[in-house]
């Protein structure tokens, strides 16, 4: 480890926890220069939803490359942006009836996120933007502001100004209306939250500990956003793209948000390559006035068109990205039942989905035996509390019960480690 050590920045996190060298990916597995193999349970944080090094649209990629197809294009037209555009509109949005422009902005998540932002107050006219407790929206300034993570926040070290933060669903458990009190809060003169341009929201809350809102609360915000006229913003970037069983994580929830963001997933290949979908009547840009050198990934535009072309045409992908959930739920359910029924519990939707550890100490245990054992697996949540599975959607049955397999015995050496600390 001594290269990366010398000479990389010690800003440095996920190697801290998985400390080899990778040389070579395919599918759900990792293989080390030393050729030991992981299953992997944290998919470039969800930016691997179709695995590592998918053939065909690694095949469409050299394909592409071998015929000189533009790599660098900013935001001209391209062969590789038409078949995208022609093809994300045919098979996602036309079928959902959803009438919507795309921006390509900078290559990440947060850049989405900040022309989101942007956007909705251009259009609005007004600076206040509502986000959540435990919402994890990016790292630079404006999406920032909307994050909820200390330890993200704390690094900034300026004022992170115009977010009104309100409770996620749930945060206080299930007997308070966290909509009722936002309603309250925005229909009071007096409360103090200025008249916000949007709400920006996760369906379910990826960083923050996969916090899952139900169908009914999100229609009540939705509900909520057209009573105070406020844009729905919906952050699709960790739980779009197939990971809770839907393309768009609140398809089956029947609303209709004014802009989502995407990324992560979108290149279906782990290219850098966001985007923001808007209606129609809120593409208010002048030329250029949110641009970006890198927006516009030729690369990422030709297998993001063969990700969707093979794997959306129908729905059978999202069938099995169901039943494989429900697998690693059941599995899960089955540790929780073993090791700990009193403290340790499921949470998330899909293939989205972790289990709650009493602290942060034991999730991070837990994820180093598993990875000890042949299993990268990560924590998410406000104490880094939840043992997070984002493994790629076509990892196989019995890649799932391996995985669940190693991920039973850390649980029960790390558990059966504390009982007999508690008893000492």
């Amino acid at each position: 480890m001594k290269t990366f050590e010398l000479h990389e920045s010690g800003v440095r996190s996920y190697c801290r926890s998985f400390p080899v060298v990778f040389k070579q990916a395919r599918g759900a597995e990792l293989i080390t220069r030393d050729g030991k193999s992981y299953i992997d349970f944290l998919a470039g944080a969800g930016t691997l939803n179709y695995g590592h090094n998918h053939p065909v649209l690694k095949q469409a990629l050299l394909d592409y490359i071998a015929d000189d197809g533009l790599t660098h294009g900013l935001d001209m037209y391209s062969d590789a942006k038409e078949r995208f555009l022609e093809t994300f509109n045919r098979l996602i949005l036309k079928p959902r009836g959803m009438d919507y422009v795309m921006q390509f902005t900078g290559p990440t998540g947060t850049n989405a996120v900040e022309a989101a932002l942007k956007l909705a107050r251009k259009v609005t006219g007004r600076n206040n933007v509502i986000s959540f407790t435990n919402g994890f929206h990016g790292c630079s300034i404006g999406a920032l502001a909307a994050t909820g993570n200390q330890h993200h926040r704390g690094a900034a070290s300026v004022a992170l100004s115009d977010v009104s933060r309100m409770p996620y669903a749930n945060y206080f458990g299930d007997k308070v209306n966290t909509i009722a009190m936002m309603d309250k809060l925005l229909a009071d003169p007096s409360s103090g939250i200025d008249k916000p341009a949007a709400v920006i929201v996760e369906v379910v809350q990826g960083e923050g500990g996969l916090n899952a809102a139900s169908a009914e609360w999100v229609r009540k915000l939705e509900k909520l956003c057209r009573k105070h006229e406020m844009l729905l913003i919906v952050d699709d970037i960790q739980a779009g793209c197939g990971r809770t069983g839907s393309f768009f994580s609140f398809e089956e929830m029947g609303i209709k948000p004014d802009i989502i963001t995407l990324s992560k997933s979108l290149s279906g290949f782990g290219l850098p390559f966001a985007m923001v979908l808007l209606r129609r009547e809120l593409d208010q840009w002048e030329p250029g006035e949110h641009n970006g050198t890198f927006r516009g990934n030729n690369h990422a535009f030709v297998t993001a068109a063969a990700a969707l072309e093979h794997f959306w045409q129908n729905d059978e992908f999202a069938q099995s990205v169901r039943a494989k959930g429900k697998r690693i739920a059941d599995g899960m359910h089955k540790i929780v039942r073993r090791y700990g029924p009193d403290s340790l519990f499921v949470k998330g939707r899909g293939m989205m989905i972790g289990i709650s550890c009493p602290d942060g100490d034991t999730a991070a245990a837990i994820c180093r035996h598993a990875f000890e054992n042949g299993l990268v697996i990560e924590t998410s949540g406000a104490h880094s509390e939840v043992v997070k599975c984002l493994c790629p959607l076509v990892i196989s049955e019995e890649q799932i019960d391996r995985a669940m397999s190693i991920l039973d015995k850390a649980f029960a050496a790390v558990m059966s480690d504390q009982t007999r600390e508690q008893a000492v």
